[in-house]
């Protein structure tokens, strides 16, 4: 009689506390769509207000929420966000070229290929000016000294990787320099890396980036820029000053993509962008102990290390790109578990960074305050 009354006792607890389970994820569900909603708007205002456009992930809380405001192509009327729509990266890919030197690294431990951060680059450019006091760890920090200018004015030349590798030996070779260990940010040192890639694997970077990072990642709407098939476009860009919008319409020539290859001519949304970051640290690309060596390599004299800016005691990672003569701006910043942050990508600004970066962070203030960093 016991057993039945406890069965019974514990049969009416349920069906009372059914109910009440129910009502709380409805609840729950209820505010998480509220919130979501608020994200949505104060976005697509902000971005309003400042007279730019673009296509933004947000995260929170480890779910991305896809916000997009404006075109993507005024003249065809296609918006951001359309699913036929792959962004410029720009200075965002840096990283993913570091991250393919790091699992070089660990494959080639033991063998007669063998190298590390402290590598001198000689081993592959035998003929570079300082190339044997140039480590390995300086080009991904940016502390070679090579000061390479106008990597990103468009020569109106579609170069193979191995061609615009070779433009940038010349030009270094005939160019002035800083001695090395100066910081000084420059696109030739990942286009160096890349030609490091090609040397060790005997295989192109291109066919790097598809096994590595897309292939792993089951990416499908990252590519490289001459991999961009029919029926999907990269956008215009456009200028805006707080007048009109949709004003001097430009976009990423094919021959100025083929003269940075690893260093800014990757297209991606920000969603799938989000997806490498995360698989930066999760195993699927790097680990974490990896991306933490990437991150923090001897030759760091600023908080920049292989693609990342790191701030806050490592609690966060950001990085920004854009492309001369044109009008994007790329912006990712996340805490460094992955769980908060932003991936946007815009292709109407004032070509002002600072400006961008001010709605970026207007955003992650909204999204999560006192966490976040303006710059």
């Amino acid at each position: 009689m016991k057993h039945k009354i406890i069965t019974l006792a514990a049969a009416l607890t349920l069906g009372l506390t059914a109910p009440l389970a129910t009502s709380a994820v409805q609840t729950e569900a209820a505010s998480s769509t509220s919130n979501q909603n608020d994200m949505y708007t104060f976005v697509r205002n902000t971005l309003q207000q400042h007279h730019m456009r673009g296509s933004v992930a947000v995260i929170k809380n480890g779910q991305v929420q896809p916000i997009s405001y404006g075109y993507a192509w005024y003249g065809k009327r296609i918006g951001n966000g359309d699913d036929s729509v792959v962004y410029p990266t720009a200075s965002l890919q840096k990283v993913i070229t570091g991250a393919m030197i790091i699992q070089l690294i660990n494959e080639n431990l033991h063998t007669d290929k063998a190298f590390s951060q402290y590598t001198k680059i000689s081993r592959w450019y035998p003929n570079l000016k300082n190339a044997d006091q140039i480590s390995v760890g300086n080009l991904l920090t940016h502390t070679s000294g090579i000061t390479v200018t106008n990597t990103e004015i468009n020569r109106g030349y579609n170069y193979s990787e191995n061609n615009a590798v070779n433009w940038i030996v010349n030009k270094v070779n005939n160019s002035a320099s800083a001695p090395v260990g100066t910081y000084k940010y420059n696109n030739s040192n990942y286009i160096l890396l890349v030609g490091i890639i090609r040397q060790l694997t005997g295989q192109s970077y291109e066919t790097n980036f598809q096994n590595r990072i897309v292939n792993k990642l089951g990416l499908k709407h990252t590519y490289l820029y001459q991999n961009i098939p029919h029926g999907m476009t990269d956008p215009i860009s456009y200028y805006s000053n707080g007048g009109k919008n949709y004003q001097n319409s430009s976009y990423v020539k094919r021959s100025l993509a083929s003269q940075i290859p690893g260093a800014g001519n990757l297209f991606s949304t920000p969603e799938e962008y989000y997806k490498i970051q995360v698989g930066l640290t999760n195993g699927t690309i790097l680990n974490k102990d990896d991306f933490n060596y990437l991150t923090h390599l001897n030759s760091k004299i600023t908080d920049y290390s292989g693609g990342m800016y790191l701030k806050n005691n490592d609690s966060l990672k950001l990085a920004y790109g854009s492309l001369s003569g044109n009008h994007f701006g790329t912006w990712v910043q996340l805490t460094t578990d992955n769980q908060n942050g932003i991936v946007m990508f815009l292709n109407q600004t004032d070509d002002n960074e600072n400006d961008e970066k001010d709605v970026g962070y207007a955003i992650l203030q909204h999204l999560k305050s006192n966490t976040f960093v303006s710059r």
